[in-house]
């Protein structure tokens, strides 16, 4: 393995897990604001990566992607919720949405407050010993890339991705059952989806649309000042 490569892992690696975990943890935080503590109770409700990593998903896909410089994103183990145990004002179907909503919005949060730290050393680095600005700027820009790459992926309405909870929102009650048997196949769209090369146009168009967003508004505000 190359001094580059153990380079890039190092760089990645961190903001991966810690990205992925958010996530995981948001759509645990939102099913306990609505009342359902199943993920509490099951000890998921910690940022602690080790109670979420899935070797799969967490480890083996993310280091690959890695190493082989393509987008990276992955998956943690699927933080558990009971929607029928969420208070009697919240509608169940509303309620699924905003813990399927609170995953993707994790990300774009986490993305934009990267954006303004990025933003800040670039413009304030001047005082800085070279290693310690270089070593923001890359970490930084690796989190607004993984967080934004991860809110596309999962928007993405195939089942059991958070887009296809919050597509199914919207769809009238007699589809539901229809559209969730399309999770037994979900998998195997994504494998064709990879294979294809449709996964990068799909993810990509977004990714560099809200990353050039994202850095005009700290860029913006800072000038402003």
């Amino acid at each position: 393995m190359s001094v580059n490569t153990i380079i890039r892992i190092a760089i990645w690696a961190v903001p991966v897990l810690f990205s992925i975990v958010f996530h995981e943890v948001s759509h645990g935080w939102m099913a306990y604001r609505f009342g359902d503590d199943t993920a509490k109770n099951m000890g998921r409700l910690t940022l602690n990566p080790l109670p979420h990593i899935d070797p799969l998903g967490t480890v083996i896909l993310p280091a690959i992607m890695i190493i082989m410089g393509g987008p990276v994103f992955g998956w943690a183990k699927p933080v558990p919720f009971n929607p029928y145990n969420f208070d009697r004002n919240v509608n169940v179907r509303n309620g699924v949405m905003w813990v399927a909503l609170a995953g993707p919005a994790s990300n774009l949060i986490l993305a934009f407050i990267s954006s303004f730290v990025l933003v800040a050393v670039l413009r304030f680095s001047a005082g800085l010993p070279a290693v310690i600005s270089i070593s923001v700027v890359q970490l930084t820009r690796a989190l607004i890339v993984i967080n934004l790459v991860l809110a596309s992926f999962n928007l993405i309405p195939i089942p059991p991705l958070d887009g296809s909870k919050i597509l199914m929102r919207f769809l009238p009650p007699r589809y539901e059952s229809y559209f969730l048997k399309l999770e037994r196949y979900g998998f195997l769209l994504l494998i064709v989806l990879l294979a294809t090369g449709s996964f990068s146009k799909i993810i990509w168009m977004p990714v560099e649309f809200l990353y050039n967003i994202f850095l005009f508004i700290p860029r913006f505000l800072f000038n402003a000042i």
